[in-house]
């Protein structure tokens, strides 16, 4: 059986450079093939996706960091049948044959993205099932209006900390801040929130040379959590993994809640800013959503098309001999999930400005039994967040041109560097000082979708006298001034019903 991947790292065809030397920026490396990385990668990946499309079909072969080999798959309906047939492309990495062979250094800058961990992402069968189940059981118990009221209230106060300014940079001062406050309150950790917990999480996806501390550094924080739940339990998701009857090592626990903190942050920081850019960049886009023709959620969806959080993510490794989109997969070989590729695979997407409004076929949190558990907590985040602010500042206006927007990141992801914006300066808004409800769920099953109106398990609107007390748009306590949600009420409504659909 042939193969592509006549380089290996360290063959003989010669040493691999350092990751400093300038051959590293170039687009093509040894064999020919093109690097998923570098300046050119990371300028224009639609455009490298395409080239790569025209060349080798709905897979293709790859060069990663350090020229490692892989094949990134580009087509929708492959990425669909690699991700849901564990069977044939494991997520063990374990499996990968450079690891077996030494090709790959544990210090490589990838490493915190693949090395194997005792979590539900990298696990298959029994044992996905009981780690994936305390999981998911744990996301059960989560008050999700109580959750929308935390980002209310923390997207209000961050607010607050500019609205007098008259201007701000949205990517730092409140698409990274945001979704780290919200997780770090789920998890149980409010007082491990600093600044240094926001670049360690942004840093340790890069691929840099730092990435290994900072991935250490997050893992300390969890550590230490665990050890404080163990003595002293409490009503939050750290808790519950903790008490879970799967009985969790230490270990597991901790690595769990860097899965779940490090992929919820990292997502929804990167959805919150890319769909502030949409608002300030696309006239079309944002007169949709201020004239009600188009909800928040359903832009929060458009964006998860367009521009999703996670480009691609390496976590398929060929149990076998086997194929896939007429290529030559071998046993051992690593599998890049082409998650921005397949969302404009022209056979499922032959119009890419066409709307895909209520269309949840995307890719971004990938399918199949390791489809993201966590998507609908980024959601909700992502569809308070924006609300909130746009409600605040309305005028919000982008203060340079769109061509001088930044870019930077790697090929599991592409970060929207700084998104300056300016506004007429408003007077910072009043914040409940009572304490926020608990994150633990005290009421049946609640939707993280529902903003406005509710509804029955039936899929019909309540009267409003019968909508929960939960759902009030205002934080507890007489002197909370906090702005409602906008709701568009017929087309929230068609968004339920959609939901209720499975669609």
């Amino acid at each position: 059986m042939t193969t592509p991947f006549h380089h290996e790292p360290g063959s003989a065809t010669g040493p691999v450079p350092p990751p400093q030397c300038p051959a590293h920026g170039m687009g093509i490396g040894p064999g020919g093939l093109r690097r998923l990385y570098g300046p050119e990668a990371e300028a224009d990946p639609a455009g490298l996706y395409e080239k790569l499309r025209a060349e080798h079909g709905t897979v293709a072969p790859v060069l990663m960091h350090g020229d490692v080999p892989a094949w990134l798959v580009l087509g929708h309906s492959e990425n669909l049948h690699m991700t849901r047939t564990p069977s044939q492309f494991s997520r063990d990495s374990r499996r990968w044959r450079a690891l077996q062979e030494g090709s790959v250094a544990p210090d490589h800058p990838l490493a915190p993205v693949f090395t194997w961990q005792p979590v539900c992402s990298f696990a298959e069968g029994a044992t996905h099932e009981r780690l994936r189940g305390a999981v998911t059981d744990s996301m059960a118990r989560i008050d999700t209006r109580g959750v929308r009221r935390h980002i209310n209230r923390y997207s209000n106060r961050l607010v607050n900390d500019f609205c007098q300014e008259g201007r701000a940079e949205l990517v730092s001062q409140f698409a990274e801040r945001l979704p780290m406050m919200v997780m770090c309150a789920i998890i149980g950790m409010p007082e491990e929130y600093n600044d240094r917990l926001v670049q360690a999480a942004r840093d340790m996806t890069r691929g840099s040379e730092t990435a290994v501390a900072s991935n250490a550094y997050v893992i300390g924080a969890l550590d230490r959590l665990v050890q404080r739940r163990r003595e002293a339990p409490a009503e939050d998701f750290a808790t519950w993994l903790v008490e879970h009857p799967a009985a969790l090592t230490d270990k597991e626990v901790s690595e769990h809640l860097r899965v779940v903190l490090i992929v919820a942050y990292e997502t929804t920081t990167n959805l919150i800013a890319n769909v502030l850019r949409m608002v300030l960049t696309d006239p079309r886009f944002r007169a949709r959503l201020s004239g009600g023709h188009m909800t928040v959620p359903e832009a929060v969806e458009q964006t998860l098309w367009d521009e999703p959080p996670f480009t691609s993510v390496l976590g398929r490794w060929a149990v076998g001999d086997t194929e896939l989109g007429g290529q030559q997969i071998k046993a051992g070989d690593a599998l890049i999930v082409g998650i921005a590729p397949a969302n404009t695979d022209p056979v499922v997407r032959p119009d890419l400005t066409a709307s895909m409004e209520g269309n949840r076929a995307h890719m971004a949190f990938s399918s199949g039994p390791h489809e993201c558990p966590g998507q609908d907590i980024g959601r909700a985040i992502a569809d308070v967040g924006v609300d909130a602010l746009l409600m605040r500042l309305p005028d919000l206006e982008l203060s340079v041109g769109e061509d001088e927007l930044r870019w930077t990141g790697n090929f599991v992801s592409r970060h929207l560097v700084d998104l300056p914006a300016h506004f007429a300066p408003s007077p910072e808004q009043e914040i409940d000082a009572e304490p926020l409800p608990a994150v633990s769920r005290s009421r049946s099953q609640a939707d993280w979708e529902v903003s406005s109106p509710a509804t029955s398990r039936r899929g019909t609107a309540l009267p409003a006298a019968q909508v929960p007390a939960g759902e009030q748009h205002t934080a507890p306590g007489a002197g909370a001034v906090i702005p409602a949600q906008r709701s568009g009420p017929g087309k929230i409504w068609q968004a339920v019903v959609r939901w209720w659909s499975g669609h």
